[in-house]
């Protein structure tokens, strides 16, 4: 091994591992920016201009498209007619390329972005190189990562060179990375909205929203112990987002066991939830359905109330905070006889993570997961999986605007109970449909989820809250279909209402409603979740 081309926009751990290579008897050849960076730590290398003759032009655009570049990287050494051409055409053969590319997917994720400047970031020389040297990996090692450098230099420096198996590997990653590279551009395009780019003359067509193609760009993040059942292997990838953007996918364990598949529904839940809720909440899931939910002054009460709200199905769930988890409220969960499995929140208070962690039961067990602070809701795209397919849609993390909301009946909601009211419409969505529940004094103290029949998850909601039902608010994630819920409400002791309308026997609905003096609320959107 005699020669390498680097040309890199990324230089972290650059100069050690030129220096490494140096000493083991490789000459360099590199692009301008970085020779010069090189140069600046006194390390020698070649400029690729200096070598082919041909120099940089166009700002860069164009350097390392040339002949004499690409030959001394695509000869087959095996090959007499190869070896015969580089001799003809003075070409040097390079036997190790170290390239990264223009950070494009860097570029696109600042929300001040033109088009232009995007435009600018994509690589064409880089991935070219790449897919050559990849192409070539029987006698030509690829560096794509600056993770890789450490491996590469050891084996050269061991032994002169680097075994098939390195360098099969190395290019398997250099075509996944040249692939996720130009999937995030065609992705980009595919989504480019009208406006996007204030400094460019060119007109931009606004985008479809479900383009006929679409491009998933997903990292291993974690093989998980199981799946929902301990016969399912399973596994956790991880999206392309920006770096700035929280998520659950990459979220900091801070302690406890690995997060089973299991966890992870549970967790996604959680934080959808908590992050929804008005002023400092918290969120009680049990199979993916909140059991508990409150907003308070402080998370301490807004544990204490979501807790109390069904105190059995706590036993063993999964908690969502929406603020920085305190010692206060650590303490309350470090009480005689609760325990969850895991808890997501923005972060834990010092104070709070050391009580958290040094609990026996806690210790070793419960999950604690650092996502960082929520951000709005923006109907990004949403996947699921079916048999031979995917579905996709718009998330639905947006507010609903209470402008739009009307009230239908004769009596009027009070002002207490149109908290309440806001709190539980906030609180439906994350329900499984068909979705019921009660609220009182915003606290989730009733919860009817997934019945085949909407009567049965009201008798289950004002079952599971009791006496508490007596003064309560009610909503539910779709219409009523008749009126035989209403009853069950009133007699209850249900105040108020709110639904989205739409029903054939609407009428019929507030008719009952009016006759039980029970305001109702028609919001005009619902919320199903299946």
């Amino acid at each position: 091994m005699r020669r390498a081309l680097i040309s890199v926009s990324d230089k972290t751990g650059l100069i050690d591992f030129a220096k490494r290579i140096i000493a083991a008897g490789i000459e360099i050849t590199s692009s301008g920016g970085t020779r010069r960076h090189l140069a600046e730590a006194g390390i020698a290398a070649q400029e690729v201009s200096d070598y082919t003759g041909f120099p940089e032009m166009m700002d860069g655009r164009l350097k390392t498209l040339h002949p004499k570049v690409h030959g001394g990287i695509l000869c087959r050494r095996d090959r007499d007619d190869d070896m015969r051409a580089l001799d003809r055409h003075h070409i040097i053969p390079f036997d190790l390329v170290v390239v990264n590319l223009y950070p494009f997917e860097q570029t696109i994720a600042r929300e001040e972005v033109v088009l232009n400047e995007a435009i600018e970031q994509i690589d064409i020389g880089g991935p070219t190189l790449v897919r050559a040297a990849a192409k070539n990996h029987a006698f030509v090692t690829i560096a794509t990562d600056p993770r890789q450098y450490d491996e590469i230099a050891q084996q050269i420096e061991s032994n002169g060179s680097t075994t098939p198996q390195l360098r099969r590997r190395l290019a398997g990653e250099a075509f996944a990375r040249t692939a996720s590279y130009d999937m995030a551009i065609a992705d980009y395009f595919a989504n480019l909205a009208n406006g996007s780019d204030l400094s460019s003359d060119d007109d931009v067509p606004e985008a479809d929203a479900f383009p006929p193609l679409f491009y998933l760009h997903l990292n291993r993040h974690a093989t998980l112990r199981y799946g929902e059942n301990p016969h399912q292997a399973a596994s956790l990838y991880a999206l392309r987002v920006s770096e700035d953007q929280p998520t659950l996918a990459t979220a900091e364990k801070l302690n406890g066991k690995e997060l089973s598949y299991n966890n992870y529904l549970d967790l996604d839940g959680a934080w959808a939830a908590a992050r929804s809720l008005p002023d400092k909440a918290a969120v009680v899931i049990k199979h993916t359905n909140p059991c508990g939910a409150a907003s308070a002054n402080t998370l301490r009460e807004a544990i204490e109330r979501a807790w109390d709200g069904d105190p059995v199905s706590a036993f063993g769930s999964v908690l969502g905070f929406n603020g920085p988890v305190d010692e206060s409220t650590a303490a309350f969960l470090c009480e005689p006889g609760k325990f969850v499995e895991a808890i997501v929140a923005p972060d834990f208070e010092p104070a709070a993570l050391t009580m958290l962690t040094t609990k026996p039961k806690w210790k070793a067990n419960v999950r604690l997961v650092k996502i960082g602070l929520p951000s709005p809701g923006t109907a990004s795209h949403q996947w699921r999986h079916i048999h031979g397919g995917f579905l996709c849609q718009e998330r639905d993390d947006l507010p609903d605007n209470i402008a739009d909301w009307k009230i239908v009946t004769q009596m009027e909601p009070t002002a207490a109970q149109m908290v309440d009211l806001s709190f539980a419409w906030a609180a439906v969505r994350h329900v499984k449909s068909n979705a019921i529940v009660l609220v009182k004094e915003r606290s989730l103290i009733g919860v009817g989820a997934g019945q085949m029949s909407r009567v049965d998850s009201v008798e289950i909601a004002i079952r599971k809250a009791g006496d508490k039902a007596d003064g309560a608010v009610l909503a539910s994630d779709a219409f009523f279909p008749f009126e035989d819920s209403i009853h069950l409400a009133a007699k209850a002791g249900v105040a108020a209402i709110i639904e989205p309308g739409g029903s054939r026997r609407d009428d019929d609905v507030i008719k009952a409603c009016n006759g039980h003096r029970l305001p109702m609320i028609f919001t005009g959107r619902r919320h199903f979740r299946h």
